[in-house]
């Protein structure tokens, strides 16, 4: 039964290991990331999203396919018209992840600026 508890855990980290490198995969394209920007204004068809940044209907499609995989993006097909709505929760697990690191480099620069901003001692003009 411990086995079982301890496995069910593991797997769920993995899982969430998973869907937060898909969340930064596909974060990591600029047309993915406007994709994003646009439909945080409101549902948009695939067409719509790929209008302004100059690309097939098939490559934004190609696109929209890695929003949907990571779990950003919700795609309704109404006969041959597919509309893209944007799903926060995924990008929310990313910002906490991201948070943890703010912390820790919020310190190192609270630190780096007390060092600079101490008086320093005048330096020797004798060489040893």
């Amino acid at each position: 039964m411990h086995f079982e508890a301890a496995n069910l855990i593991l797997n769920h980290m993995v899982e969430d290991k998973e869907a937060l490198d898909a969340v930064f995969h596909a974060l990591a394209h600029d047309a993915r990331r406007s994709m994003l920007r646009r439909l945080a204004g409101g549902e948009l068809a695939v067409g719509e999203l790929a209008e302004p940044l100059r690309m097939s209907l098939a490559a934004a499609s190609k696109h929209v396919k890695v929003l949907e995989q990571a779990g950003l993006v919700q795609r309704t097909v109404t006969g041959r018209r597919h509309v893209c709505r944007l799903r926060s929760g995924p990008l929310s697990d990313a910002m906490a992840w991201l948070r943890f690191y703010e912390g820790f480099w919020d310190s190192r620069l609270d630190a780096l600026e007390h060092v600079l901003d101490s008086p320093h001692p005048p330096a020797s003009e004798e060489t040893p």
